[in-house]
């Protein structure tokens, strides 16, 4: 999986194969599943053009290469940022899960850029073992964090029983855990220094303009090559893919909190600003976003 991959236009030989997105994770390729994706994106003359939710900044060389295939290619992103931007009324939340907002209250009182809030989605699914690794890691790197774990986001009901009282008495101390959080405003926060993600792109977007280094932990699809740019070509994080280990993870969040919290922090702050120029009147997104 580590071997390189050097087939991919404007890639510059940093990918390898286990960042190539999930779908193309199979020993056949006559898979059912591959074919009909290579079917479809093969015919790109069927699209005269193609929208994106991304910056020219962020993805610049890529985009280039992409225009050789499809030249009418529109970045108008982050559009999340664009919503807050344009919209002048009061804009509520647009998540399908209900929000717990006691979370924030909890941030409240903690010290600046001294949490880490972790969350992998709406579609990410773990195991108990996995579960317990991750709990262990972070318990162990003595970091505080804010953890959304929704109910039906592990295998078996009854995973809470595998929770000894020692770990769960550490939670109580340095943790609190929520069953959905508003996202954009726990990265908004002032408290939180890191973010521990699946890389799905509009957590990876959000994160982005809120200038939070991230910790990725990619489950499947596009998140597989999302996080090895981010840890590779941004230089916005860590990227954790394809282990789950008590003691990687403690390290992991000891490296972004601590060891290289300045390094990704600098450069997390300098990708905020050129998200958030991107949507500007003038800027390489705002240009495109007129009425």
């Amino acid at each position: 999986m580590d071997v390189p991959i050097k087939s991919i236009p404007g890639t510059d030989g940093f990918l390898r194969r286990r960042d190539l997105p999930s779908c193309y994770r199979v020993s056949d390729i006559a898979d059912q599943n591959l074919q009909a994706i290579m079917s479809e994106t093969l015919q790109t003359t069927r699209a005269r053009g193609t929208i994106l939710n991304t910056f020219e900044e962020l993805e610049g060389p890529i985009l280039a290469v992409a225009r050789s295939q499809c030249p009418q290619i529109y970045t108008v992103g982050p559009l999340h940022a664009h919503l807050k931007v344009r919209l002048t009324s009061k804009v509520t939340s647009n998540s399908l899960w209900e929000e717990n907002m006691t979370c924030i209250t909890w941030l409240d009182v903690q010290p600046a850029k001294s949490v880490i809030y972790v969350s992998f989605g709406s579609i990410t699914m773990m195991t108990k073992d996995q579960l317990l690794e991750f709990w262990h890691g972070l318990v162990n790197s003595g970091k505080r964090f804010l953890w959304v774990i929704q109910p039906d986001s592990v295998f078996g009901k009854d995973w809470k029983n595998h929770l000894s009282t020692e770990i769960l008495e550490h939670t109580k101390e340095r943790g609190c855990i929520v069953g959905w959080a508003p996202q954009e405003k726990v990265l908004a926060h002032n408290s939180v220094g890191g973010f521990l993600t699946h890389s799905g792109w509009n957590s990876t977007l959000e994160s982005i303009v809120a200038g939070v280094p991230m910790i990725c932990w990619p489950y499947f699809g596009d998140q597989q090559i999302n996080s090895r740019f981010v840890g590779e070509v941004w230089k916005l994080g860590l990227d954790m893919k394809d282990t789950c280990d008590r003691v990687i993870i403690e390290k992991t969040v000891r490296d972004l909190m601590d060891v290289k919290r300045e390094v990704f922090q600098e450069s997390s702050d300098r990708m905020a600003k050129l998200a958030k120029k991107a949507i500007t009147e003038g800027g390489s997104s705002g240009a495109k976003m007129k009425p």
